[in-house]
């Protein structure tokens, strides 16, 4: 078993909710053979009181209960010390969205610690006191902070080297380019009628590419238009990103 690079410390009131997903197919058998580590930790176990107390009221009235700055505190401090070289992120819906490029980043360090937030979400001071990278994987709000979490990490195990057959597959796929991938076909060649696409079986590699290129372009018009951002060329004209 090779020793892991990438070391993935969550933060949770919910421990076994992990490794979930992760425990099974690419990333459980990475997580078998030792190319990443993960551990799930209890926050209450850094409780202040014999109640193992998380939360309060909200400072200001309204509904719900906020996470204690000083219990997160302990429970980061146990798992990250100072010189602990990995980032932290808070799973918060106003953090900021979580892009492939970050995803990436994040898959070549040394791993992450992760917060999983709930009820009302966090006392804000922990975020500066703790310097806390807050990130979220999409406009909705989940009931915890586990599955944003169990989600960022199988986004990035999928992309440390040894995990997936071949490292190409990491390459040639939606985001990756600034683009969403382009369809995919394979057998039969015939499925209810409808062939798969002459150029694909035609054997020519760079008509392929071509084809390809332009279909990853027409589907990201026509899907997420707001990935093709116009930019200011040399030339001082407008145009598509490409």
């Amino acid at each position: 078993m090779t020793s892991p690079t990438f070391r993935a410390s969550i933060l949770t009131l919910y421990p076994e909710m992990f490794p979930g997903p992760l425990g099974h197919a690419l990333a459980g058998r990475a997580l078998e053979k030792g190319l990443w580590a993960l551990e799930a930790v209890q926050i209450r176990d850094h409780a202040l009181d014999k109640h193992r107390s998380v939360d309060d009221t909200p400072a200001g009235g309204g509904p719900g209960m906020v996470m204690r700055a000083d219990v997160l505190a302990r429970a980061i401090d146990a798992v990250s010390p100072p010189d602990d070289p990995r980032p932290r992120l808070l799973m918060t819906p106003r953090g900021a969205p979580l892009t492939q490029a970050r995803v990436r980043a994040l898959s070549e360090g040394p791993g992450a610690v992760i917060l999983c937030g709930r009820f009302e979400g966090v006392d804000e001071r922990i975020v500066g006191a703790r310097n806390l990278e807050e990130i979220c994987v999409g406009d909705v709000v989940l009931s915890g902070g586990e599955a944003a979490a169990l989600l960022l990490l199988d986004a990035c195990v999928r992309l440390i080297p040894g995990v997936m057959g071949k490292a190409e597959s990491g390459t040639e796929e939606s985001f990756s380019a600034g683009l969403l991938e382009y369809p995919q076909y394979t057998r039969p060649q015939l499925f209810e009628g409808e062939p798969i696409p002459d150029v694909l079986t035609c054997g020519d590699h760079a008509r392929v590419a071509r084809w390809r290129h332009a279909q990853s372009l027409a589907v990201t018009r026509a899907r997420r238009p707001d990935l093709l951002a116009p930019v200011a060329p040399h030339d001082g004209t407008m145009k598509e990103r490409e």
